[in-house]
């Protein structure tokens, strides 16, 4: 292993690769990126529901999702390898005069922003997503800009292109400390060795704060459980099925294989890095997916598994300096939301490291706003 870096980048998930990649790609000088997994993309990547969406309540997350959106469809062009954006759409099911209103006004804001997206009547539904229940629906959002990835897929990509650059990669590496003498950070010492090092980029997902809390940083993440149900093959669902979303219910589902992948938050869950199934908590998700998909009434549960999400207080992401640590930059929190987002977030990090103009006005990610209590909360988080 390298003894010495340019920057040492904290975990090997679709963010770290992504971030590893951009930074070789600009030509930062040497990298290593550990990952403390034996395997890339073993831990929140591996779990993903692979949504990719623009569809957001924020101007910050909406332009994330949409840079994000254009360099998914790039991606072959700009790492040499196959990874499959596949275009179904997100379609946002209203069913109160209050979900309608919230999301029309979202829908004005993502139109004004260049972004691909029409408001549903009940009638339109039914054309895009026929099994879909329209029990009380009155109005639905749907971008056929969004759709459906393979983490893993992309993941690779940006794995293989950036190793092509010169990025180090060590598996079976956890940090176990992080020097800071006078304030700035000096070295990384892994279950490998010693790195010195005057830049460390956090990009360790649900372990985020436990990195922070190395240097006596203070960071807003929580890891929060999530759990996912795939079904076995179903003979009416057909490849056009977009992702759907019941914003009364919390309830999304998509097309995964022959079968259905269905997934929800439960915002009673308590934060932990507990990926343990909870039967009550798979039964949840089944209830609300017979509402929505009646047909899965004799449909046969394949697969299930738990995730954690790096949840923020304002379900934003964090990204940029520590404002108490000389060297350290986070690129965390997403909140659900960070494989959709992993490309435009590769990007800023690197424009900013390099100190160029971003792509995106990224200002309002910022560690520092927690302090000085400057949030904008993203309320359509499922």
């Amino acid at each position: 292993m390298h003894n010495r870096a340019d920057a040492v980048i904290i975990g090997g998930g679709i963010i770290g690769m992504a971030v590893a990649f951009y930074l070789a790609k600009s030509n930062a000088g040497e990298i290593v990126l550990l990952e403390k997994e034996p395997v890339p993309g073993s831990g929140a990547t591996s779990k993903a529901a692979g949504g990719i969406r623009a569809q957001f309540m924020t101007k910050v997350n909406v332009e994330m999702s949409m840079l994000s959106e254009k360099l998914f469809c790039s991606f072959k062009k700009d790492t040499g390898y196959d990874a499959l954006f596949d275009q179904v759409g997100y379609m946002f099911l209203l069913k109160s005069e209050a979900e309608v209103a919230s999301f029309t006004a979202a829908y004005e804001l993502q139109k004004s922003l260049g972004l691909n997206v029409e408001m549903l009547t009940p009638e339109g539904i039914a054309e895009v997503a026929p099994h879909v229940s329209l029990d009380s629906v009155k109005a639905a959002t749907f971008s056929h800009d969004d759709g459906l990835g393979d983490p893993h897929e992309f993941l690779s990509g940006y794995d293989q292109a950036a190793r092509k650059l010169g990025v180090s990669i060590e598996y079976d590496a956890e940090v176990t400390e992080i020097k800071t003498p006078s304030g700035k950070i000096s070295s990384v010492v892994c279950s490998k060795g010693e790195i010195s090092t005057p830049l460390v980029i956090n990009c360790a997902g649900p372990q985020a704060k436990l990195i922070a809390k190395m240097v006596g940083a203070v960071l807003e993440v929580e890891p929060i459980r999530r759990q996912i149900v795939t079904t076995g093959k179903l003979d009416f669902m057909r490849p056009s099925f977009p992702m759907v979303v019941d914003v009364s219910s919390g309830l999304y589902c998509h097309r995964e294989s022959s079968g259905l992948l269905m997934g929800w938050a439960d915002k009673a869950v308590l934060p932990s890095f507990d990926v343990s199934i909870d039967p009550d908590y798979t039964d949840a998700i089944l209830e609300r997916a017979l509402d929505l998909v009646p047909q899965l009434e004799t449909a046969e549960i394949a697969n299930q598994w738990a995730g954690l999400y790096e949840t923020t207080p304002d379900h934003h992401a964090i990204i940029g300096w520590e404002p108490s640590v000389e060297g350290l930059f986070h690129v965390v929190g997403f909140s659900g939301h960070g494989f959709m987002q992993a490309p435009a977030a590769g990007l800023v990090t690197a424009q900013m490291i390099l100190r160029e103009k971003t792509s995106v006005d990224i200002s309002s990610l910022a560690p520092a706003r927690f302090g000085i209590g400057k949030l904008v909360e993203e309320t359509n988080v499922i």
